[in-house]
């Protein structure tokens, strides 16, 4: 057994599902979803929670949707002709400047935490893809041990709770939004159970 499969045996089922969600979202955001993802966005099913109804939402609006949609979709909300109709990073959205402070702090507490950018990726690490997929590395315990619930909240509340659901609310409404919407609506709605959850832990 390797250092990673002990302590995934660490992690609660609920919070390998909280994970597995993070991760789904950093893969949306990170690029356009080919028919593989589609399928899988397809497939999922959901309760009759607000979370499980935006789930239900997206699954039926992947079904509709053409690889070559997708990616003219994400093109105009992110790429665009010199830039997207929304700007994912954390700095924009809370200076309303690009490598800003924001992007300075979260640098700091990835070296701290031992996380480093992949090699092949050039966007700035505040973008929403990137925080989405660093909170579920946190949570799983790829960079280490598991983070503590602590350490999720403190990261949580100082890089993603200040901006993340007002992104993804910008995401629902966005003129360009047609699958991006329900990824929008489900984003914000998680953000929304995440907030919740951390407030109601000490430390």
């Amino acid at each position: 057994m390797t250092a990673s499969d002990a302590h995934a045996l660490d992690v609660s089922a609920e919070d390998r599902l909280r994970a597995d969600f993070y991760n789904f979202l950093g893969l949306l955001l990170a690029g356009p979803p080919d028919q593989m993802l589609l399928d899988q966005m397809a497939g999922l099913s959901g309760d009759d929670t607000d979370l499980g109804q935006a789930i239900q939402a997206m699954a039926r609006v992947a079904k509709v949707t053409k690889p070559a949609a997708a990616e003219r979709e994400f093109n105009a909300l992110f790429i665009g002709l010199g830039r997207g109709e929304l700007l994912p990073y954390a700095s924009f959205y809370l200076t309303g400047f690009l490598n800003e402070k924001p992007l300075a702090q979260l640098r700091n507490d990835m070296a701290v935490r031992g996380i480093t950018r992949a090699q092949n990726v050039f966007e700035p690490e505040d973008n929403i893809a990137s925080l989405m997929e660093m909170m579920a590395g946190m949570i799983v315990g790829r960079f280490g041990g598991p983070a503590s619930l602590g350490d999720q909240k403190a990261f949580w509340n100082k890089h993603i709770g200040p901006w993340a659901a007002h992104f993804y609310s910008d995401l629902e409404a966005a003129e360009n939004s047609v699958l991006y919407a329900s990824v929008g609506t489900a984003g914000r709605v998680f953000m929304e159970i995440e907030r919740e959850a951390f407030r109601m832990t000490a430390g």
